[in-house]
């Protein structure tokens, strides 16, 4: 699991890195460009991307399947390195950390929301939200349960929380996510196909949630091929071979 994966990366201490100072935008990214590798020069997935994200916004991207809009939520999340260009987020230069100080920052700073959910099976819906704040150590002991119960109560899970995630819905588990993405409470949530495998029902009451955490202050940047979805945000932006072709504010 990618998330997994990079938790295991923490330090015990950030190292120190060069930061410029920012107050808004929250993320700003310059000339970002990404080429995977392949033959006859590699493939371009990314060709010149400039955007800034404020605090507070519903960003919504969308585009079809390969258009790129993972591989940008990649370069935000730091995840994946960028060919070329600048990511600065919350004025930290996501593009000059190396991969300790990413995983470390990412933790702190991002809250990330996959598709297929992954939790992990062999562990209660309440150590799932209790793992990354185990691994961050911002939140301990009683405090961490206190919060990790006190999340699950927010997405209407608490009765549910020590089940498996075998024992619950899709739906439920989406809403695990979410309260585990909440758990160090990150200003910038990033949010990957959230609904792909839930119904139009449940994926309404997802959209719900969002939007009240957004009211609470959080800044949102979300990846969907529904345009309906997408409707919900307060930006959209239309990614084609790579690149913004179009943006709107709803």
């Amino acid at each position: 699991m990618v998330w997994l994966d990079s938790w295991k990366k923490l330090a015990e201490t950030p190292a120190e890195v060069d930061t410029r100072h920012v107050s808004d935008p929250v993320v700003q990214l310059r000339d970002v460009r990404k080429v995977y590798p392949g033959p006859n020069g590699g493939v371009s997935a990314l060709r010149g991307i400039d955007l800034d994200v404020q605090a507070g916004e519903f960003l919504a991207i969308v585009g079809r399947s390969g258009a790129g809009k993972s591989t940008l939520l990649n370069m935000i999340s730091g995840v994946d390195r960028l060919t070329d260009g600048e990511v600065y987020v919350n004025a930290t230069p996501v593009h000059a950390l190396d991969e300790n100080q990413r995983a470390l920052w990412r933790g702190r700073t991002l809250g990330i929301i996959y598709q297929s959910f992954e939790l992990l099976p062999q562990l209660s819906l309440l150590d799932n939200v209790l793992l990354p704040m185990d691994l961050c150590g911002l939140y301990r002991g009683k405090r961490s349960i206190e919060r990790a119960l006190s999340l699950l109560e927010q997405v209407g899970l608490a009765a549910h929380a020590h089940k498996q995630p075998s024992e619950i819905s899709g739906g439920q588990k989406q809403r695990v996510a979410i309260a585990r993405a909440l758990a160090n409470d990150p200003p910038i949530l990033i949010a990957d196909e959230p609904t792909g495998n839930l119904d139009s029902a449940t994926g309404e009451e997802i959209y719900g949630l969002f939007e009240r955490l957004v009211a609470q202050g959080h800044t949102l940047i979300m990846v969907t091929h529904d345009r309906s979805a997408a409707a919900r945000a307060t930006r959209v932006l239309h990614l084609v071979d790579g690149e913004i072709v179009d943006e709107r504010r709803n």
